[in-house]
C-alpha cells in the first residue's frame, strides 16, 4: 500500500497525548456521592459492563487514528512493465582443422575456444544463435536458436576430425551466411574464427564476404595462435600423436578484408585471455536493444478507512448512550 500525503501520519502521534489524559482523568476519579459505608459496594459482582467502561474511549482513539490514515490517502499501486528486447541474430563459424589441437593455448586452441564462445552465448540472453563448424569443409552444427541449454551441448560436442581436415573459410562463412539468409532480424552477425590459412573449399572468403556485406551481416574475423612458433599436432611413423613445432601461419590480410568489407572487426588472439577479452569486446559491440515501458496506476483506498472510522464512531455512540449510562 501506498500513501499519497505521508506526512499526515505524523497526526498519529497526537494519541500519546489523548491516552495520558484519559488515564489522568481516570485516576481522579468521577463524580462522588456520600454513603456510610462502601464495604456493600466493594464486594458487589462485577458486571460485563464494568469491564466494557473503557471501551468508548478505545474506539474513539480507533476511529482518530482511522481518520489519519485516511487523510494520508492510502493507495493500491498497480504497476504494469512491458520488455521489448530486439535481439540480434548471431552464427559462431568455427575452425575445427587439426591445427586447432595446437598447444599454444591451454588446453590447446579448440578447447579454448569452446569455452569462450559458451561464456560468450551465456551471456547473449534474448539473441538468436547458430553454430557452424568448419575444417575442410563445413557444417551447421546448430540452426538460429534461443535454447541456450541445447546450444551448449552442441558446442561441446565440437571436435577436431570430425570432418576431412583442411581449412576452408569460404564455405564456413558462407554456410553460416545461409543460414542467416532467411532472418528478419534487423541486425544480423558472424563471428568467425580460425588459425590458419584458407587452402580448400569451393567459394573464396572474398567472394562469400560480398555475399555477407550484400545480405548487411557484419562479420567479426579472430584469428587464434601466437605469435612464431607453436606446438602443432602430427602423427610420428607407429601412428601416435606428437607434437611438432611450427610456424603460426594465419591469413590475416584476408580475414581483415571480410570484416572491413562487412563493416566488421578484425582481431588476434595470442592466447586465451585475449581470445575472451575479443568475445567480451564484441559482446559490447553488439548490444541487443532493449525497451521498457513502465505504466503505474494507483487507486484510491481513503473511503474504507473513512466508513471504518465512521462506524467506530457509531460503535461508540451506542455503547456510550444504551450500553454504558454514566452518572452525570
Amino acid at each position: 500500500m501506498h500513501f499519497a500525503s505521508p506526512y499526515y501520519l505524523w497526526l498519529l502521534t497526537l494519541l500519546v497525548p489523548m491516552i495520558g489524559y484519559y488515564v489522568w482523568r481516570t485516576l481522579q476519579g468521577g463524580a462522588a456521592i456520600r454513603i456510610s459505608s462502601v464495604a456493600g459496594v466493594v464486594r458487589a459482582p462485577r458486571t460485563v459492563r464494568y469491564y466494557l467502561r473503557h471501551l468508548p474511549f478505545v474506539l474513539r482513539a480507533a476511529a482518530f487514528a482511522l481518520l489519519v490514515v485516511a487523510l494520508a490517502r492510502p493507495q493500491d499501486v498497480e504497476q504494469n512493465v512491458r520488455t521489448n528486447t530486439e535481439g540480434i541474430d548471431i552464427m559462431l563459424a568455427i575452425d575445427v582443422s587439426g591445427s586447432m589441437l595446437a598447444r599454444d593455448f591451454k588446453p590447446d586452441r579448440i578447447t579454448a575456444a569452446k569455452e569462450v564462445a559458451g561464456s560468450f552465448i551465456a551471456d547473449r540472453y534474448g539473441d538468436r544463435i547458430g553454430l557452424v563448424a568448419f575444417a575442410g569443409e563445413a557444417f551447421t552444427q546448430s540452426p538460429l536458436t534461443t535454447d541456450q541449454s541445447t546450444l551448449q551441448t552442441l558446442l561441446a560436442r565440437i571436435r577436431s576430425g570430425l570432418i576431412e581436415d583442411g581449412t576452408a573459410i569460404g564455405n564456413g562463412l558462407a554456410t553460416a551466411i545461409n543460414r542467416l539468409r532467411e532472418s528478419d532480424a534487423k541486425s544480423k552477425v558472424i563471428i568467425l574464427l580460425t588459425d590458419g590459412v584458407n587452402n580448400r573449399g569451393e567459394i573464396a572468403p572474398r567472394t562469400a564476404a560480398e555475399i555477407a556485406k550484400a545480405q548487411g551481416i557484419r562479420v567479426y574475423t579472430i584469428g587464434v595462435g601466437t605469435e612464431g612458433m607453436a606446438p602443432y599436432p602430427a602423427m610420428d611413423m607407429f601412428g601416435n600423436i606428437t607434437f611438432v613445432n611450427q610456424k603460426v601461419e594465419i591469413d590475416e590480410k584476408t580475414l581483415t578484408a571480410i570484416s572491413d568489407m562487412t563493416g566488421g572487426q578484425y582481431f588476434r588472439a595470442t592466447d586465451k585471455a585475449k581470445l575472451k577479452a575479443i568475445y567480451d569486446e564484441i559482446n559490447q559491440l553488439e548490444k541487443s536493444k532493449v525497451e521498457v515501458t513502465e505504466h503505474v496506476s494507483y487507486h484510491e483506498l481513503y473511503l474504507a478507512w473513512v466508513l471504518a472510522a465512521l462506524g467506530l464512531l457509531l460503535a461508540e455512540f451506542l455503547f456510550a448512550n444504551l450500553v454504558l449510562k454514566r452518572i452525570p
